[in-house]
């Protein structure tokens, strides 16, 4: 459902940082702002130089036809940050990891002649090692750095099908971040997350439910929860930019077809809400998304020249 140009935009939006950040919390939640984009503090103004990239991956059993175009493109994402520089000429201190959308999950199927227990596996918002590469995030040094990207991208479509890409997002920076995925966020970095979907996002903690045969799943970590997690991971709303591709509507092209995502555009519509313009939405299933997804990249550029102090 993407065009290899909407892929390679979209990536392109989270590289442009803009011209400054600002360093004043720990990165944890201890700083000065308010967490809504209207705090106040004392921290003096910092280049925009680095940054944490996480992506959030469908990976599906409709993913099949996104698969091929997101391996091609990561190698064209890995050269821009490479060759990306900021405002004094130094390169962009980048770190950029993948994890999928899916978690470990048991439910029940209604058929409508009964009940049939499913089991799915997934990656638990675990950062991806794979590829030849022991590490859990690339950085501008590694050896094969396009290389390894790319086939990290190519997640496949074997995953849950039940996708949870707000929990997984939080689930890689916060649950993970007690384990595998340690050390991947830096007090100074701007950190920018892509969830990538042709289904709404479905997140829940709960196991053991029924899937109804209109599809419906419970759900318990919401738009409003992803929001002020970010919030406080990062201790102003100013330090966290995000971009949703997903349906808009129930959408088709010559890629495939999309579910309308209406809860990761609540999220986009959430995270804005204080004034800023920190996420982006764009479809999926447009056949030509140069122009929307140069939109998300000036987005992204005034969210990161608009830090607040």
């Amino acid at each position: 459902m993407m065009k290899t140009a909407s892929v390679c935009w979209a990536l392109l939006s989270l590289v442009a940082c803009g011209p400054t950040i600002r360093d004043d919390d720990d990165g944890m939640g201890s700083g000065s702002g308010s967490g809504s984009g209207a705090g106040s503090g004392s921290g003096e103004a910092r280049q925009c130089d680095k940054m944490d990239i996480v992506f959030v991956v469908d990976n599906s059993g409709s993913m099949a036809e996104e698969q091929s175009n997101l391996a091609s493109n990561f190698p064209m994402f890995a050269s821009l940050l490479k060759s990306y520089t900021v405002s004094d000429g130094k390169p962009l201190d980048f770190r950029v990891a993948l994890t999928t959308t899916g978690r470990t999950i048991d439910y029940q199927l209604d058929t409508g002649f009964g009940t049939l227990p499913q089991h799915e596996s997934g990656d638990n918002g675990t950062f991806l090692s794979s590829c030849s590469n022991p590490k859990r995030w690339l950085e501008p040094a590694d050896a094969m750095m396009e290389q390894t990207l790319a086939c990290r991208a190519n997640v496949g479509t074997s995953g849950p099908s039940v996708e949870m890409p707000m929990l997984m997002s939080k689930w890689s920076l916060v649950e993970r971040a007690a384990d595998t995925n340690a050390s991947f966020i830096r007090s100074d970095a701007l950190l920018a997350i892509v969830m990538i979907t042709d289904e709404d996002d479905q997140s829940t903690t709960d196991n053991n439910f029924t899937i109804d045969l209109t599809g419906t799943t419970p759900t318990n970590f919401n738009a409003q929860d992803e929001v002020n997690m970010l919030d406080t991971l990062k201790g102003n709303r100013s330090r966290w930019a995000a971009a949703a591709i997903a349906g808009d509507g129930d959408c088709s092209s010559s890629f495939g077809s999309a579910a309308n995502a209406v809860r990761l555009k609540q999220f986009v519509q959430l995270a804005n809400g204080s004034g800023t313009t920190q996420a982006v939405f764009s479809s999926i299933c447009d056949g030509d998304l140069t122009m929307g997804l140069k939109k998300a990249l000036d987005t992204f550029q005034n969210a990161c020249g608009a830090i607040i102090l």
